[in-house]
């Protein structure tokens, strides 16, 4: 039987040994529901949002929230009325704005990045990268295409389908069962190539950070739904202010160990 490699930090290598945790079964086990939630995410990508989960292989290791559902169709839809081939990282960071209400905005508010920020580089980067094309050229390839062409939805580029996969290990990694548009987030940052990841990248989203602060946002959202309150009842607004105000704190620390950590770094 093949072998890996399991490299644990000192204190948790000691507390598995006191413990006599079975490291072998624990680790097979989560690997194996780990294969089967990337299988089934990369069935997704191949078939497109709107695919029936109950059709798929051990879907329900891979249930995607309403909101992050929706996302990804809006994307999809997104990428069709633009006329793309694909659907880019670009349109799931649109369709997740669009959303308006997920977790994943929530995060990015506290760090200063608005959804009017992410906008504006998003058009800014379309109108850089969009070929002239003439009226003539356009009528053309409109009749060349004809109707099949309007009912074609686009399928996930390579970057977009990354991005769905890393969402994926980002969710495993929080120890979720779920993606949600929290972990679209992860996913988009993380994958480096696309248009999405760029523009949040250039806006503060850095990777570490920003999985600190969704990390921070589920453990208080969490907590508030453990005390029964009003906001986790279902008061939308006043669970996102008592978000914000947990998160912020966290997210201020985040940032200081970031710039003293990365300034030492520089001077080393």
């Amino acid at each position: 039987m093949p072998k890996v490699n399991v490299y644990l930090p000192d204190a948790l290598a000691e507390a598995v040994k006191d413990t006599g945790v079975p490291v072998s079964a624990v680790c097979q086990h989560a690997l194996e529901l780990a294969v089967r939630r990337m299988t089934a995410i990369r069935e997704i990508v191949s078939a497109g949002p709107d695919v029936d989960a109950a059709a798929l292989p051990d879907s329900m290791l891979v249930s995607l929230t309403p909101r992050a559902h929706a996302v990804l169709t809006d994307a999809q839809q997104r990428a069709h009325a633009g006329g793309s081939a694909e659907i880019g990282t670009e349109h799931m960071l649109a369709g997740m704005i669009a959303e308006g209400r997920n977790l994943a905005l929530r995060v990015l508010g506290t760090l200063d990045i608005e959804p009017s920020q992410m906008q504006r580089e998003l058009a800014r980067r379309a109108r850089a990268g969009r070929p002239a094309r003439s009226t003539a050229e356009g009528t053309a390839q409109s009749t060349a295409e004809g109707p099949a062409a309007e009912a074609a939805l686009p399928p996930f580029g390579a970057q977009g389908a990354a991005a769905l996969e890393l969402a994926v290990s980002e969710s495993t990694g929080l120890g979720n069962n779920y993606i949600g548009c929290e972990h679209l987030l992860l996913g988009l940052v993380a994958e480096p190539d696309g248009a999405a990841g760029q523009v949040l990248r250039g806006l503060g989203a850095e990777l570490r950070i920003t999985r600190r602060a969704v990390a921070a946002a589920l453990a208080g959202y969490l907590h508030l739904s453990a005390q029964g309150n009003a906001a986790a009842a279902g008061d939308s607004a006043a669970l996102a202010a008592a978000l914000d105000r947990r998160l912020q704190p966290i997210v201020a620390r985040l940032e200081q160990l970031e710039q003293r950590f990365g300034g030492a770094a520089q001077a080393g």
